[in-house]
Order: structure tokens, then sequence, then C-alpha cells
């Protein structure tokens, strides 16, 4: 009679679904954003930023979405390491969603205090992908807590995703001296963002069944072998 298949613990169970909830809602985003504009607006109309969202009928989507994201990074617990960066990246998620940028605002309608708020929010969205970056090439890349690493083919790929963050991120900060009109017809900043975007949600999908495997494994490294010496055997 097999054995019944053990389940994972509670906890890693917990931490699955944060790690699902944290990067299916990042793949989305960018997908709801352009496609939930086109539909209220009834044009294809791409803007310079996934930011600059805030400023159309989606504001509701991308400030309730990167507040998810957020309080998910807040809550998620695994390693001291895990803990402290996904704190902080919470809170700058959060400060993103409620600091709005001032780009796509409408001409003469900021102040000098929504400058302000803008570069808050600037900063604190550069921090974020380069913390989501770390999250990928250094703590996603390392073996889980009894000691269980990834296999090669993992961290190749949490460590494309990393890479892909930070290209997207220099190469939007690169665009920034682009003239004008550039800009305006390519929306550089606005493609680099989503490249991260997905990259950074891909990773934390790819992750979530990481702890599962563990759990199997430690499974089987705790099955002590039987040492008992056998019975004699008689003739």
């Amino acid at each position: 009679m097999n054995p019944e298949p053990r389940k994972p613990p509670q906890d890693a169970v917990t931490v699955r679904h944060l790690r699902l909830g944290i990067g299916s809602v990042g793949i989305a985003l960018p997908v709801v954003l352009v496609v939930g504009h086109l539909v209220a607006a009834r044009r294809l109309t791409l803007l310079d930023s996934l930011s600059s969202y805030y400023h159309t009928e989606m504001r509701d989507v991308f400030v309730g979405s990167l507040c998810a994201v957020g309080v998910f990074l807040i809550a998620y617990r695994y390693r001291r390491p895990d803990d402290t960066l996904g704190t902080v990246a919470g809170v700058l998620a959060v400060a993103v969603a409620l600091f709005p940028t001032t780009a796509g605002a409408p001409s003469g309608t900021t102040s000098h205090s929504d400058r302000i708020i803008g570069t808050v929010h600037q900063v604190a969205a550069a921090a974020l992908f380069v913390l989501l970056a770390a999250f990928c090439l250094f703590l996603f890349t390392r073996p889980d807590r009894v000691g269980v690493p990834p296999s090669r083919s993992a961290v190749r790929f949490h460590r494309l995703c990393g890479g892909l963050i930070l290209a997207a991120i220099a190469l939007a900060l690169a665009s920034t001296q682009l003239p004008a009109d550039v800009r305006q017809a390519a929306k550089p900043v606005l493609w680099c963002e989503t490249v991260a975007v997905f990259a950074f949600g891909a990773a934390w999908v790819a992750k979530s069944d990481a702890l599962f495997r563990a759990a199997e494994t430690t499974d089987e490294i705790g099955a002590e072998p039987d040492t008992r010496p056998a019975a004699p055997t008689t003739s």
C-alpha cells in the first residue's frame, strides 16, 4: 500500500503563494495598464512610462497593484536577507504608488511641490528595481534554507532576469538624453520599464515552487536508514 504523499508545510505554502502573488501582479501590470487605457480611450495610445498611467483612468489599477506588491513584499518572510530586502522593497513599492510622477500630468497643472513628489517617485522606482534585481542575482541563486541548491538552469534564468532589470534601468536612464521627438515616438522608458517588470515577475513566479522541492528533499534527508541488525534466519 503506497504511503500518502506528504503535504508541504504551511509556511512553504504561504511563502509560495506570496511569491506567486508578487510575480503574477508584476507580469499582469503592464498589460492591464496598456489594454485598459486602450479600451477606455478607444484608441491605441502609449504613454511615456508605466507611471504616466497614474494620470489616466487607470490610476486606481496602477496604485492598487503597486500597493498589493508592496504589501506582499513586506509580508514576505523567508531568511533574514530576504526579509530585510523584501520589507525595504515593499516600502519603496508603496512610495512609488503614493508619490506620483509628474510625467504625463496635464500641462500647467504641476506645482513646485508636485515636482518634488515626482523626484521622490523616480528615486523610489529606481531603488525598487535595483532591489528586485538583487533578489534575482543574489538571493534566488543561493541554496534554500535546507541547503538544496537551485539547478544550473534556474540559476541562469534568475541571473538573466536580474541582468535584464539592470540593463533596462540603465537604458531608461540613458534614453533621457535622446531628443524629445525621438522619446515621444519611441517611448523608450515605457518599453524598458515593461521589460524590467516582466523579468521581475517571471523570476518570482519561477521561484515559487522551490520551497516544495526543498520540502521533499528534507523528507529524504530526514528519513534515517534502518541500522538495526537483521533478525537471524533459521534454516
